[in-house]
């Protein structure tokens, strides 16, 4: 989190961080502040995220959809909108994020402070958008373009190589397909628990072989974890 008695040094380590250099600051320390934290700070001169959040999904967005567009040629509308899926969601941004350290310079309420797991997650992909957005307002489209870049672009090939941009079922039956020609079958092993908490073990199974199992709170759920579990016991 900013040190708030020294904003501008801060700051100033945050530009080293993320590599771009503001014109004015104003548009780095908005940025990186949560909403909930003018809730406890009446005093601050800056506004919250959300607006530039919007404007950097935007930029971001038109970024990934002309990298993807002009790195493959030949792949179909619909693949590239799902690789552009898996590049630019929760998960992704937020470890992108992380890289950057931007938790150190969030600007929360106490009580957003100790938020961990998925609220973290999604903050952090939210300030990185922000992010985003507050590059192109204050230096232009092309150096938000560069830092998106540096950010993303090389996550590109592995989702494409290791088809992260399919579910994990899909991704398994391609695979056993292309491996084997067997198309893979699930069969719910066990279900716990009361009705509304019940805990289902479902099992992937190439032929008669049960290759791995999965669970989750629904079928489906474990389904998804059992293909999940199932490339990784195959190595595929």
């Amino acid at each position: 989190m900013i040190d708030t008695s020294d904003i501008e040094k801060s700051l100033e380590k945050l530009e080293a961080l993320i590599g771009v250099t503001f014109l004015d600051r104003i548009h780095l320390l908005t940025a990186v502040t949560h909403r909930s934290y003018l809730n406890e700070h009446k005093e601050a001169k800056q506004g919250h995220n959300e607006r530039y959040e919007f404007l950097g999904d935007a930029v971001l967005e038109l970024v990934i959809t002309d990298f993807l567009f002009n790195k493959y040629p030949e792949k179909p509308e619909g693949e590239l909108t799902a690789i552009r899926a898996a590049l630019v969601n929760t998960v992704s941004l937020s470890e992108v994020a992380s890289k950057l350290d931007l938790s150190e310079f969030l600007l929360l309420s106490k009580g957003e402070e100790k938020d961990t797991g998925r609220a973290r997650q999604y903050i952090l992909a939210n300030t990185f958008e922000s992010i985003i957005g507050s590059i192109y307002i204050d230096r232009g489209y092309e150096i938000a373009k560069e830092f998106i870049g540096r950010n993303l672009f090389d996550k590109t090939e592995p989702i494409v190589a290791k088809r992260l941009w399919q579910d994990a079922k899909s991704r398994f039956q391609e695979l056993a397909q292309e491996h084997t020609s067997i198309t893979p079958s699930y069969e719910t092993l066990n279900q716990t628990g009361p009705d509304h908490d019940r805990v289902f073990t479902v099992g992937v199974f190439l032929g008669g072989e049960k290759i791995a199992e999965g669970r989750g709170r629904s079928k489906q759920e474990a389904e998804q974890s059992a293909a999940e579990a199932g490339l990784t016991a195959k190595g595929w």
